[in-house]
């Protein structure tokens, strides 16, 4: 009977560890979905708005704070470019998201080791990139953060288990998100102000709209080959 119930525990530990996992992801879901967390974040843009200079600061915060917690900030992106414009916009995301995503990994490689370590643990795709990590280091964060197929939140948590330092996670990782931060942050810049980032009129004239549909084709076009690139020299070292 003692032998049995050893087994039974070893046997139901896996289970506990998935069934917390999918709790988790069922909550962040929820959230998302019924208590409008992507509303608050369009709420907050607003308040960053008239906040003028600070406003800055406090974005960078936000976008930090949403990192960690793991909740998807393509909205933030996006209401960048509307309110700082492409350059400022594209400086703050890349500085909020560096800053996010090195959080990220420092609670990763502390505080959430064993938790992080059940979730990549059954990703066969992880498994093979920490296993690439291992040769290769820095080239294989660098390309990991310009291939899509990784997602940015989930990456930062997954790397505090590898072997890179923590020097070449925050430089390789900078660089790696930069050319989809500039797409992303451009992308919400036509938008003109926070109401059209779901979509919506606009008064801009088509001179303008010409200007900027000519400059999306050419951001995205670039960004793809690189994603391309990325992809191929990927899937050669893993």
């Amino acid at each position: 009977m003692p032998e049995q119930s050893a087994g039974r525990k070893v046997s139901l530990s896996p289970l506990v560890k998935g069934a917390w996992i999918l709790l988790l992801i069922l909550l962040l879901m929820f959230s998302l979905r019924y208590l409008g967390l992507q509303q608050l974040l369009q709420q907050a843009l607003l308040t960053i708005e008239a906040l003028g200079v600070w406003g800055a600061l406090l974005f960078v915060v936000l976008y930090v704070l949403a990192t960690v917690f793991m909740i998807p900030g393509l909205i933030l992106t996006l209401g960048a470019g509307v309110l700082f414009g492409v350059v400022q916009g594209t400086v703050l995301v890349s500085i909020a998201s560096i800053l996010g995503a090195t959080c990220a990994f420092l609670v990763g490689r502390s505080a959430a080791r064993e938790k992080v370590a059940a979730y990549v643990a059954k990703n066969p795709r992880f498994d093979a990139v920490d296993r690439a990590v291992a040769r290769e280091g820095w080239k294989i964060v660098v390309l990991t953060r310009l291939s899509p197929i990784f997602p940015f939140n989930v990456l930062n948590y997954a790397f505090s288990l590898t072997r890179v330092s923590l020097r070449h996670y925050f430089w390789a990782s900078w660089l790696g998100m930069l050319p989809g931060t500039a797409m992303y942050v451009y992308v919400g810049s036509l938008a003109g102000d926070l109401a059209r980032l779901g979509g919506g009129e606009t008064t801009r004239t088509t001179g303008e709209w010409t200007l900027y549909l000519v400059g999306l084709v050419a951001t995205v076009a670039v960004t793809l080959y690189v994603t391309h690139v990325a992809r191929a020299a990927l899937r050669d070292k893993v």
